[in-house]
């Protein structure tokens, strides 16, 4: 038996005869499974893989959205509150703080990327997201918003 037909796709139809009800389709996945195979990336851990690759699209989509100016609008209760990001608007200025999260979320990104092939740049991706995600939660109980204003509860308790 090849290698190549270990990797078909049969779609279920109902259909006793086991053909899939479009071959068009079925083509087309066959193609994309053999040049996922010869990447290497079906090989073994699909799941890290799979994972891998869904971090790679979201840095890009986060990323993308840091330039364009409602986006640093919206930032703006965030970073402003954040205890370990608050230090960006007096260096950088509001849209450059944006754009200094967007070149962040793509460098790491693309470092998950290269992951695939070179574990050494997967695990400097992956530390850069450990930093962002430490980064990003430490917004969340100073925020001025959430539940109703624990900054400011905060500062009035404590004198």
């Amino acid at each position: 038996m090849k290698d190549t037909d270990t990797h078909k796709v049969v779609l279920a139809t109902g259909d006793i005869s086991g053909k899939a009800t479009t071959p068009a389709f079925a083509q087309v996945m066959n193609l994309l499974i053999r040049i996922l195979t010869k990447l290497g990336l079906l090989k073994e851990d699909l799941d890290y893989h799979v994972v891998r690759a869904s971090m790679v699209i979201i840095y890009f989509f986060f990323g993308y959205q840091k330039w364009f100016a409602y986006e640093a609008q919206t930032l703006i209760p965030f970073i402003s509150n954040g205890p370990l990001i608050s230090w960006m608007y007096p260096v950088f200025g509001i849209q450059g703080a944006s754009w200094f999260l967007g070149v962040s979320e793509w460098l790491f990104g693309a470092l998950l990327f290269l992951g695939f092939w070179n574990k050494k740049l997967g695990i400097l991706g992956a530390l850069g997201s450990c930093v962002t995600f430490v980064m990003t939660i430490t917004i969340i109980p100073i925020h001025a918003g959430w539940l109703g204003g624990v900054r400011g509860r905060l500062s009035r308790n404590a004198g």
